[in-house]
């Protein structure tokens, strides 16, 4: 296991092409009483911005979890494993519904996955990401 904190201008090619590559995530919330909650969902990094996108519904636990949180963020990780490979990135996350912000998400989503179907009650996460964890290959 290695980590690296994101110097953006100089990212790792392995792990940034793991993170471009099509993985389904797991990302990992906090629940309002402390446990754990962990669902699987599409992280798009978004390199131009420095940070991660998930979308979602407004009436998710995911986003009620953030909300409960407050406006500051909250504390996430998100997980993909691709047999021997495997990469974390741990940071904090907000809630955000501005439809910029949300269109964007939509945009690197869909590079990475496919374009998301039409949802009126989309917000996005928009996640800070403070570290990568990662099998010693990607880094």
């Amino acid at each position: 296991m290695t980590a690296w904190i994101p110097g953006w201008d100089d990212f790792p090619p392995r792990l940034l092409e793991f993170w471009t590559e099509r993985h389904l995530d797991t990302l990992t919330t906090l629940r309002p009483d402390g446990r754990p909650h962990v669902v699987p969902v599409g992280v798009a990094l978004d390199v131009e911005q420095r940070c991660a996108w998930v979308i979602t519904r407004s009436g998710s636990r995911k986003v009620r979890n953030l909300l409960a949180a407050g406006s500051g963020g909250a504390p996430v990780a998100a997980c993909q494993v691709d047999g021997g490979r495997w990469s974390t990135l741990e940071g904090s996350a907000v809630v955000v519904h501005d439809p910029a912000s949300v269109a964007r998400a939509c945009e690197r989503y869909a590079e990475r996955y496919r374009p998301p179907t039409p949802n009126p009650s989309r917000v996005a996460l928009r996640i800070t990401v403070e570290r990568f964890v990662s099998s010693s290959g990607l880094l």
